[in-house]
C-alpha cells in the first residue's frame, strides 16, 4: 500500500465515487484547483456544472486552492450573473437578441467584482453559494447552506444568509503562526508524517513553533 494517495487520480479512494481530487476533472483553462482538493457529491466529476455563468469573454477565474473539502450541491456564481445596475433598468436587454443585441454595454460598463478566489484549507458545507468575486481565505469554515456574499477572513466560521462570522476558529496569534506554516505548502512527506499533528494536536503556539 502505497504511503499517501496518488493527487493525479480522479478518485481517492477507487471504492468510492463520491469523491474526486478536484484538479483531475476541472477542463476549463479559466478554473485552477490545487492538489488534494477534493470535492464530494452525487456526480463529482460533474464540478464545472456548479461553476455558473462564467463565461470566457468576462475572463475571470475560479481559482482554489490546496487540500479543500467541497461539499454537495455547492453552487459558484461568476460574474456573468451579475446585470448592470447604474441605470434607469437592471434588465438585459443586450442578451435577448434580434436589434436588441447592439446595445451591448462597454466591458468597462459590466459590473465586474474580480476573481473568485478560495485560499487552501478552506471547508465549504453541502449547499453553499458563492456569489461573483469573493475571497476565502486560508482556513475557513463556510457552514452548510450558507450565501457568501464578501470576504471571509483567514481561519473563520461563517454560516447564514448572507454568511456571517460566528467566529474565529483561533486567537489572531494562533492564526498568524498558521498561516506562517502554511502546511499545505510542505512536501508530501512531510504533511503524511505529520498528520496525527495536523488534525488532532492542541492548537498552542509552541506547538506550532515545532512545525514551523
Amino acid at each position: 500500500m502505497t504511503e499517501f494517495p496518488n493527487p493525479d487520480k480522479i478518485y481517492p479512494d477507487e471504492n468510492v465515487k463520491s469523491i474526486v481530487f478536484l484538479k483531475n476533472v476541472v477542463t476549463k483553462p479559466n478554473i485552477e484547483v490545487g492538489i488534494y482538493t477534493y470535492f464530494s457529491d452525487r456526480e463529482p466529476t460533474k464540478f464545472e456544472d456548479h461553476v455558473t455563468h462564467h463565461y470566457d469573454f468576462i475572463n475571470d477565474k475560479l481559482i482554489i486552492g490546496k487540500f479543500c473539502s467541497i461539499g454537495e450541491n455547492i453552487e459558484i456564481i461568476m460574474n456573468g450573473a451579475n446585470h448592470l445596475m447604474k441605470g434607469m433598468t437592471s434588465y438585459p436587454f443586450y442578451i435577448m437578441g434580434h436589434n436588441w443585441s447592439n446595445h451591448l454595454p462597454t466591458f468597462d460598463d459590466l459590473p465586474i467584482k474580480g476573481d473568485t478566489i478560495i485560499e487552501n484549507d478552506v471547508w465549504i458545507g453541502q449547499n453553499v453559494t458563492i456569489l461573483p468575486g469573493v475571497h476565502i481565505e486560508n482556513g475557513a469554515i463556510i457552514g452548510a447552506n450558507s450565501v457568501v456574499a464578501s470576504d471571509i477572513p483567514a481561519y473563520s466560521i461563517v454560516a447564514g444568509n448572507p454568511a456571517k462570522k460566528i467566529r474565529k476558529r483561533f486567537p489572531d496569534a494562533i492564526i498568524e503562526r498558521l498561516q506562517k506554516l502554511a502546511w499545505w505548502d510542505k512536501d508530501i512527506t512531510w504533511i503524511t508524517k505529520n498528520i496525527d499533528n495536523l488534525m488532532t494536536a492542541n492548537v498552542i503556539e509552541s506547538k506550532i513553533d515545532e512545525l514551523i
